[in-house]
């Protein structure tokens, strides 16, 4: 089966401007394809210089929209309070109509933007405050606030990992999807089979399961296909141009 296809980018420098966010996810509607994602970082490193918050941006893309789904790849859940990013992402899958998927992860402090905002830093903190930060979440979807989000039984869950990270990956196969980072079609392969073992050991084997991977335009996707992807996003430099950006737009998913 085909994979999704969809835009990623950094709403960074040339990209800094929401109104003209709201535009390209427009106009990447009309050119058929399936996805828009935003990257999520507080700061980067140089010559980046302006950075836009995604959730404002992805929040305008939505009422410019009808069909593209949408979403951050990733956000590091030990930066934020989990009661107000479930009011967040309730709210946005309302506003989009159920089109709303949640891309997470540990993060990084490579650019000093968790250290350089008092966040922590630690790994392994990071890590239990990723899954105890998931877990309530979805128990705030579930019902403990209200509205509750659209879609059933939650908002999806795309979770970064870099395989072969036992940890990461078994952490993905208990959500809705992984987002490998920095591999081959032969590594997503293995990733993709010991994720479906793990679901086949928990009874979970049926149930709808993403493999998203991104490369720059131009990449032959069948590969990636053949390995498992479900979804694969055209993805650009951390300062993308945009002219770039609209014409791997306008040439369409198969262009």
């Amino acid at each position: 089966m085909a994979a999704k296809r969809a835009i990623f980018v950094a709403p960074f420098d040339e990209l800094a401007d929401p109104r003209l966010l709201a535009r390209l996810a427009a106009r990447a509607e009309e050119a058929c394809w399936d996805g828009f994602y935003l990257w999520d970082h507080m700061a980067y490193r140089a010559p980046v210089r302006a950075l836009l918050d995604p959730w404002v941006v992805l929040a305008a893309q939505a009422t410019a929209t009808e069909r593209l789904r949408l979403g951050p790849l990733v956000t590091p859940l030990s930066r934020r309070r989990i009661h107000k990013l479930a009011r967040e992402t309730a709210t946005l899958d309302l506003l989009s109509d159920g089109r709303l998927d949640l891309g997470v992860g540990l993060g990084s402090d490579a650019y000093g933007e968790l250290s350089g905002f008092g966040e922590v830093v630690d790994a392994r903190e990071r890590a239990t405050l990723l899954d105890a930060g998931l877990d309530q979440l979805v128990a705030y979807w579930a019902g403990t606030f209200e509205p509750r989000p659209v879609q059933r039984p939650h908002i999806p869950i795309w979770v970064a990992a870099r395989w072969p990270n036992r940890r990461p990956v078994r952490r993905a196969a208990r959500w809705d999807g992984v987002f490998p980072i920095d591999l081959e079609p032969d590594q997503l392969a293995e990733l993709a089979g010991e994720i479906a073992q793990q679901r086949r050991d928990e009874g979970r084997a049926g149930d709808p399961y993403d493999i998203v991977v991104t490369n720059a335009a131009g990449t032959d996707p069948a590969p990636w296909e053949a390995a498992g992807a479900t979804w694969c996003l055209t993805g650009f430099s951390p300062t993308p141009r945009l002219a770039d950006v609209r014409s791997v737009i306008d040439a369409g998913p198969n262009g």
